[in-house]
């Protein structure tokens, strides 16, 4: 079998682009989506991602503003500075770049965003709204693979779907989205007896639990899709040969940058096993911030009065 690879990169470019012509449209009105984004501490990944987003919105007409915070912040003044966002007429969504140095209580900072700025879908009012599936505000990553699912035309209906992590940023809001799409769910974790039984049992496959290769032939139907949305670093020559083999393309990466990306998913195992399958980099990642900047322009519109549009 041939496993085809899902250019996420083109699908977000697709969503931003829709994006962009109606801030454009509202913009023409005099009204310009805004986005906050909280930034505590020097965290260098959390640095590029804060970067990219800011990019994003300048790249779609969006208008945003970093908010650059100290590291030793208390929980209480990153309250108070997310109460001063709450309130201003000019920003539609906020967004607090995670993780948060630990003297900080997240928790409370999710819960403090109020709903209808809530781009990131954390706070419990828009979980709540998206157990019941009313219009809610969905968190970016799962709101993007479903995007991918449907763009690419994958049957939902009756089909089975088994996730690979529980978390509340990616496999709880996602097992409730295939659900509201009449998918059969299943949600694993590390106590899963059995796992590769299990997700061997999947027409749609998705893992997101941070571990290198932990998905290999045995855990994958043949002619699954799998959406890989682990991302971590392959850093040895040894982990490099048995997530990659030979290739060529990947093993000039790896000696140019001392290491490359890979998801959870052994990408020389699913090959000739999945039917598709999303590559890392350049699959689910994009989705992410297209989403983000989508939920932004969502979080205008309903401000202004629009009617609500569908989950995602």
């Amino acid at each position: 079998m041939n496993t085809r690879l899902i250019n996420g990169n083109k699908i977000a470019k697709c969503i931003k682009k829709e994006v962009a012509i109606q801030v454009e449209e509202l913009t023409s009105y005099g009204i310009q989506p805004g986005l906050a984004v909280i930034l505590v501490g020097s965290n260098p990944a959390s640095q590029i991602y804060v970067r990219k987003k800011i990019r994003t919105c300048i790249e779609l007409g969006i208008h945003s503003e970093q908010v650059n915070l100290p590291e030793q912040l208390s929980t209480q003044e990153l309250l108070t500075a997310i109460g001063k966002l709450n309130q201003s007429e000019n920003i539609d969504g906020i967004l607090v770049q995670l993780p948060l140095p630990k003297q900080i209580n997240t928790h409370r900072i999710l819960n403090a965003i109020h709903p209808g700025k809530d781009v990131d879908g954390f706070n419990p009012v828009n979980v709540g709204k998206l157990c019941s599936k009313n219009p809610c505000f969905v968190p970016c990553t799962p709101a993007g693979i479903l995007q991918i699912l449907v763009r690419e035309k994958i049957p939902l209906i009756g089909q089975k779907a088994v996730i690979i992590g529980r978390s509340d940023i990616v496999g709880k809001p996602l097992a409730l989205l295939l659900l509201h799409q009449h998918c059969t769910v299943t949600i694993c974790h590390s106590r899963t007896r059995n796992l590769a039984e299990v997700s061997s049992q999947a027409d749609i496959l998705v893992s997101a639990v941070g571990k290198a290769g932990i998905v290999t032939s045995e855990f994958i139907k043949m002619g699954a899709t799998v959406i890989d949305v682990g991302m971590n670093r392959v850093e040895t020559k040894e982990e490099f040969y048995r997530l990659f083999g030979k290739n060529r393309k990947r093993l000039e990466i790896f000696q140019s940058q001392g290491y490359c990306l890979v998801g959870d998913v052994n990408p020389l195992e699913a090959e000739g096993v999945a039917g598709l399958i999303t590559p890392v980099p350049g699959g689910v990642g994009p989705l992410t911030i297209a989403q983000l900047m989508k939920n932004t322009l969502l979080a205008c519109q309903r401000r202004r009065g629009q009617n609500d549009r569908s989950l995602t």
